[in-house]
């Protein structure tokens, strides 16, 4: 028997790391509108990734990484993949290391980014790592996004304002604010956590060696979302119209793109004005963009690669889970999958439901699902590197 997918969480229950406040309450009270302080959110924090891991993983090509130093020379900022004399040559400097996206090599990183499953899985997009030396930080800034800044080992000071003055410093390579006046100051020790709205003004310095979480969603701008809708429709949609003026009138200017000429055009182009004002067109749309991989992100096949009947048999013994890197999300009956439309046959959509929601599907589940489509699917996804037996 089918088991249809569930909904995660519940809005009304208390949750220790919002402070004893539900979902619910955190979202109507803080969300895009306030910070919120929690000391022990997750108290005996273990984190997804040691110091050295963390250095490592700044090394990998396969990841997206920054070196930030302060002395008194100024601030410099060097990108990834970085090399273990990058690190020795920050001897005399404040450094911080930047990783993002640690969900896509550590399981123990996804499991941290479940507890916010009260957002949509669309909204969120990466635990960042933040590893630094006493006394270095990245400057005052803002984000253009919710973030919750989650203290593993050591402590860092925080400083932050509801200033209205954004402005930049200019000749530096980072956005530092040029006039940062600090309102509020917290040392938080492992296992507090900062929750801090869009635009809100920060500054973090560490107070020890430290390793600091950053749970970020992304928020697409108009202009992302507009230039995303005019690709999507450049590869989608065809249009069979051609330019035609029959009945042309001699040119009095050649140079000129006369009124009637204009006016052909327009007939022509408003076709693509109905094309972008329809909610199919922008539905998917919507869903490639927010599960489209970032450009570094690649995924190869399986290897070896399990025939198709081996790979039911371990499907149906094990389960199968989405790979760390793969974006899975719905729309009513459509389904987005790593930047494609994800085709899903009717009567198997609740099970893929329950995959968006949970990223994994129990062996139970697999296994009594004897529908044909449903297997090929899910194989299909397995044979791009999407999706992996448990």
């Amino acid at each position: 028997m089918k088991k249809t997918a569930q909904k995660t969480g519940n809005a009304d229950r208390p949750l220790a790391h919002l402070g004893g406040l539900s979902a619910g309450q955190f979202l109507r009270r803080y969300w895009q509108k306030k910070p919120l302080l929690v000391r022990q959110a997750f108290p005996g924090f273990a984190e997804p990734l040691t110091k050295r891991e963390v250095l490592e993983l700044a090394r990998r090509e396969d990841a997206e990484s920054r070196l930030i130093a302060h002395s008194i020379g100024g601030w410099t900022l060097q990108h990834g993949p970085l090399a273990r004399r990058d690190f020795s040559a920050m001897k005399h400097t404040r450094w911080t290391v930047l990783v993002q996206d640690t969900q896509h090599f550590s399981n123990e990183a996804h499991d941290v980014l479940a507890h916010f499953n009260f957002i949509p899985h669309a909204r969120v997009d990466d635990l960042m790592v933040s590893y630094a030396v006493p006394g270095a930080g990245v400057g005052p800034h803002f984000d253009s996004y919710d973030v919750f800044l989650l203290q593993g080992t050591g402590s860092r000071r925080w400083q932050i304002s509801a200033q209205k003055d954004l402005s930049l410093k200019r000749g530096v390579p980072l956005k530092i604010l040029a006039h940062f006046k600090a309102e509020q100051e917290f040392v938080l020790e492992s296992g507090d956590m900062l929750y801090l709205p869009p635009g809100f003004a920060h500054n973090g310095i560490a107070e020890t060696e430290c390793l600091t979480w950053s749970i970020g969603f992304r928020a697409p701008s108009q202009q992302e979302l507009s230039a995303a809708l005019l690709d999507y429709l450049r590869d989608e949609i065809e249009l069979d119209g051609q330019y035609r003026d029959p009945g042309l009138s001699p040119a009095r200017f050649p140079g000129e793109i006369d009124a009637a000429m204009r006016q052909r055009v327009a007939k022509l182009l408003k076709k693509i004005q109905e094309a972008t004002r329809g909610a199919a067109h922008q539905q998917r749309c919507l869903g490639c963009h927010l599960t489209e991989p970032k450009p570094h992100i690649f995924f190869d096949p399986p290897e070896p690669i399990l025939s198709n009947r081996a790979f039911r048999r371990a499907a149906s013994g094990q389960g199968v889970v989405l790979d760390l890197k793969t974006r899975f999300l719905f729309a009513d009956d459509l389904f987005f999958m790593n930047g494609s439309e994800f085709p899903v046959g009717a009567a198997d959509a609740e099970l893929f439901r329950h995959l968006a929601n949970t990223r994994r599907l129990s062996a139970d589940v697999v296994a009594d699902s004897a529908g044909e489509t449903f297997h090929a699917t899910l194989y299909h996804a397995y044979g791009d590197g999407f999706l992996q037996v448990a």
